[in-house]
């Protein structure tokens, strides 16, 4: 009798097919993913466009509002800082910041070294449990990466914390 595996189905199908942990873990969490994600913006992903913002905004209410207008795959680690910081395209953009974080997890955009990392962590249990495979590829990241730096320990132990109360 075949296996799911033998099957083409199932996690260890995907081991098998040479896809490693963490591209199993990301999988397909019912958003636009790959390519196609990667093409459009968020304004073309979420469907919904916001009006031009004011004259006198701030600096970064008018950089949100441009960033939302470009490709995600041409997010840089600080856009990406920068809009999930701010709360925008939650849902879109932790599995993409994860992703660059399993690349170099201390990734900085402008302000320090790890500092995407840092606003990764500290969203809340509503955002990652929105994008369930994205906190267990985090997860398994944090576990494996021993080389941080001491004042995001903190953050790191209450991700963890959190995604384990789930």
């Amino acid at each position: 009798m075949a296996s799911l595996a033998d099957l083409g189905c199932g996690p260890l199908a995907a081991l098998t097919r040479g896809q490693g942990l963490f591209e199993m873990l990301m999988g397909d969490n019912g958003q636009v993913t790959g390519p196609e994600r990667e093409s459009r913006s968020l304004e073309e992903i979420e469907g919904a466009r916001w009006p031009a913002p004011p004259a006198d905004v701030t600096r970064l209410v008018a950089e949100v509002h441009a960033l939302r207008r470009r490709p995600i795959s041409v997010l840089s680690p600080e856009d990406l800082r920068l809009l999930i910081g701010q709360n925008v395209g939650l849902p879109h953009l932790l599995p993409r910041a994860v992703e660059l974080l399993h690349a170099d997890p201390l990734v900085e955009g402008d302000l320090y070294e790890g500092d995407l990392l840092s606003t990764v962590l500290t969203r809340d249990r509503a955002a990652w449990a929105g994008v369930p495979q994205a906190a267990r590829a985090l997860r398994l990241l944090l576990s494996t990466t021993h080389d941080i730096p001491p004042g995001l320990q903190g953050e790191v132990d209450g991700f963890l914390a959190l995604s384990t109360d789930q």
